[in-house]
Parts: structure tokens; sequence; C-alpha cells
């Protein structure tokens, strides 16, 4: 295990302890990725005595001696050094009240430490005292099941996750982000116990949740949540999602499934978290707006604009930013239809002008969701669909290099308006304005200032409008 404690924090903190007359142990997920020979920046430091004093002793041993911060509560210190975080916390036995989120807390050993880590593979420890400097500590086999890709509670993992339910959000993002499968006993368990996450902040929710999102296959955490019910605790409308209902023969695709296909798609080309909850949130006013004719079949009318408006009351509720990010989700979802429906009929210029207006700057996401959004098991279907959106992508690029719309700013501004008419804000600035923005999306005049002067003055003459000291 040498080989693993190259930083030069080891040998300091190793220093530190011995004179506190303190055992300590580097634990956790540090040397799991590790032994995984994945990067960290975190390193856990447990030690058999004060964690704050240990710390503050490590600290005046480092370059700059930097700041240490610390919660006297649970006796947990942290230092940032460089791009590294170093998290100093006493042994302790910890356990949770039924209807509570903070843990009571006790000073343990290590073993009563080891006792409380969530599963197995972060039950690790290396020991940086002099007399088994770098050994390993596995009461658990951790190391194997590392091995084999099992995630495993220590405990029984009802224990385990009615002490701290996040736990079970935890199970969900490792097997997600390492490809890990869940044991059996453990799994069952989050299934008895899923119900308990209900006292957890939203907060620490949704932040295994965007980690789930950002890992290279979301849909295996996404069908792990729903398996187990998690999901259900948190997120009932993509829950609504899942389930095919047949009428008449007919029968529409199951629109969870669907969505986590999307997903998975999108993972393949970007890492961007709000483009991958587009992807999550585009169908998801489908339950809401579901209906059957004998004319049409299964219908979704209206899907994507109440899909929008959806996006921020999920957002607030998940704990989501109510912000411009909330506000770009809440466009794709608006407009995830609109490329595929000009795949199916003669594209117009009128009509792409249109479309890179309102998705401005963020039209090249829209269009890889819109690719992201054609899935079937028809594969020549498919390859038609992604053919004609080609055609539609080539449309773009050229009108946009010719009409400069995806930023565009009328060529003659509101205030200008008012000037030329001397009017003051009124009905008819708007009517102008209006005008002027449809007559270049339409292509009846060129994005110009001087055609766009033109029209201005006539469409005032139409109002009735006349320019101040005219003769007319």
């Amino acid at each position: 295990m040498l080989t693993h404690l190259k930083h030069p924090i080891f040998e300091t903190v190793k220093k530190a302890a011995k004179q506190l007359d303190q055992d300590v142990y580097v634990v956790g997920g540090f040397v799991r990725d590790a032994l995984l020979q994945r990067p960290c920046k975190d390193i856990d430091f447990v030690t058999v005595g004060s964690g704050i004093e240990l710390a503050k002793a490590v600290a005046q041993q480092l370059k700059g001696k930097p700041e240490v911060n610390y919660f006297k509560n649970f006796g947990t210190a942290h230092i940032h050094q460089d791009t590294w975080d170093f998290e100093f916390v006493g042994a302790r036995k910890e356990s949770y009240q039924r209807n509570s989120r903070k843990p009571i807390v006790e000073e343990g050993t290590l073993q009563d430490d080891q006792n409380r880590r969530d599963f197995t593979i972060n039950a690790l420890a290396i020991s940086l005292n002099y007399d088994t400097y770098g050994e390993l500590v596995d009461p658990f086999g951790g190391v194997e099941d590392l091995h084999n890709g099992i995630l495993r509670t220590p405990l029984d993992p009802e224990v385990t996750f009615s002490d701290d339910p996040l736990r079970m959000m935890r199970a969900v993002r490792f097997a997600s982000q390492l490809g890990f499968h869940i044991e059996d006993k453990t799994y069952e368990g989050i299934k008895r116990t899923s119900k308990r996450l209900s006292i957890i902040s939203q907060e620490r929710i949704i932040d295994e949740v965007n980690k789930i999102v950002l890992s290279e296959k979301p849909s295996i955490g996404f069908k792990l949540l729903f398996n187990t019910r998690l999901l259900h605790q948190f997120f009932p409308e993509m829950v609504a999602l899942q389930g095919v209902e047949e009428r008449n023969g007919q029968r529409h695709k199951d629109n969870f499934y669907h969505t986590l296909q999307v997903l998975d798609n999108v993972a393949e080309y970007s890492n961007d978290l709000w483009l991958r909850w587009s992807a999550i949130m585009h169908d998801i006013a489908k339950p809401n707006t579901k209906d059957f004719n004998d004319k049409e079949g299964w219908t979704f009318h209206g899907h994507e604009f109440v899909g929008s408006k959806m996006t921020k009351r999920i957002f607030r509720r998940l704990k989501l930013p109510l912000n411009d990010r909330m506000k770009y989700v809440a466009k794709m979802v608006l407009l995830h239809l609109r490329p595929i429906a000009l795949t199916k009929e003669i594209v117009t210029d009128s009509a792409v002008r249109r479309l890179i207006f309102d998705a401005g700057e963020d039209i090249d996401d829209l269009m890889l969701l819109s690719k992201c959004d054609i899935t079937s098991k028809n594969e020549r279907k498919v390859e038609r669909f992604l053919k004609n959106l080609q055609l539609v992508e080539q449309k773009i690029k050229d009108v946009e290099e010719r009409d400069r719309i995806r930023n565009f700013q009328p060529p003659v501004s509101g205030d200008e308006i008012m000037k030329l008419f001397g009017l003051k804000p009124s009905r008819e600035v708007g009517m102008i304005k209006s005008a002027l923005k449809d007559a270049v999306l339409d292509g009846v005049i060129k994005n110009n200032r001087d055609e766009a002067i033109n029209f201005v003055l006539n469409k005032g003459k139409e109002l009735g409008l006349t320019l101040p000291h005219s003769d007319n």
C-alpha cells in the first residue's frame, strides 16, 4: 500500500499524530480510488482522538499554514491546500434517531468508525502509524468486493440504511459511476427501507442524483432508483412516465424507458448537466397530456408546452437552481419537437429562421437533443429520421450564414421607432416592432438597417403615423 502514499501530506500527518500520541489512518474514498486507480483529490483521515487537534497540528507544518475549518459538535476539521482537500475526524460511533436528519455522535475506535461506513469498499483504511505504516486494514473484505465489482454494507443493510438513508442513494450512485453490482441482501435492504429517504434533505438527495445524471451511462442509476422505489420518494413525475397502455389494439411506447434511452444518447455526446436534465424532462408532461381517439390513436398533444411550464415547479421542489439553467431546460423542453417536425415537411427558410431565433445560442444543443430523441426498434425509421434531420441541420447552417439570425436583434430599436414618429411607449410601437421581427424572420426584408428603416416608415404610415415636422 505504500505506493499509494506518495503525497507529502501523509508523512506530515504521521509526524503530527505521533506528537499528539494518536493513532491515525487514511480511510474511505481515497483508499478505494487508489485501488481502482482512479484520480482523487479528497483525503479523509480518521484518528483515535481529536480530529480537530490533529488538523491544527498538521496545518502548522504545512507550507503557508492554511486555515483549519472545523465543526466542534461533530469533531471534524477541513484543510484546503492547492487543489487538495483534507478532512480530519476523530474515530466515532454514529447513529440517527428515527425521524432526525442529524446523527448522534460518540467517540469510538477505528473498528467503530469502519462499522459505520456505508459500504465495504469505503470501509478500507491504511495505517499512518510508525509501527504499521502503509498496512491495509480491511475487516469486511472490501478489497475482494472491489475486485468483484460488488457493493455491500459492512453491517446489516437495514441498520446501515436506517441510520443514514442517504446511503441508499449513494449505493445507486456508486453502481452507476463504477458499474458495480449491488449485492442481493443490500439491494433488498434498499427496497425495504426506501421510504425512510423522506427524512433526508432534498439538497443532499439532489447532489447524489446529479452525480448519477453525470455518470457514463445514467440509465443504470435511474433503473435502480425506479426498481428500489427510491425514485418514487422524490420524483413521482418521472415515475409516472413508466408503463404502456393498450386500447383497440394500439399501444404507446413506455415513456420512462424512452426517456432513459434519450438520456444515455445525450450522455454519449455531452457532459453538460443541464442538457442531460433536458433529456430527463423532455417528455415529462406526457402522462398529463395522454389521450386516445380512434382517428389518431394515442396522442400527447401539447406535452412540450405543459412540460416547459412544469419545469420550474419540479426544479423548485428538487432544489435545482431557479436561474438561467432552469430557463435553459424549460426552453429545451418547449422546443424539442420543432426540429423533428421540420423533417416531416418542406423545410422553408422562414421556419428555419424562426427555429434559430427561438433557440438562439442553444440551437446546437437543441439539435443534439432532437437527434438523441429519435429512438425506435425500427432501424430504417431511425435512419430515415436522422437523414432528414441532417438536411435540417444543413439548412440551419445555410440560413444562419446568410441571415445572421442566431443573435437576432431588430435592426431598428423601439427607442428609434419612438424618435422617428415622436411617440411615447405605446401599442403602436409594439405593433411596429413585432411586424419588423416577423418581416425579417419571414424573409420579407433582409436583416439590415436600410431595409428595416424603410419597412418601419411604411408600417407607421399604414397605422396613420406621421413623422414630426412632416408636411403630410
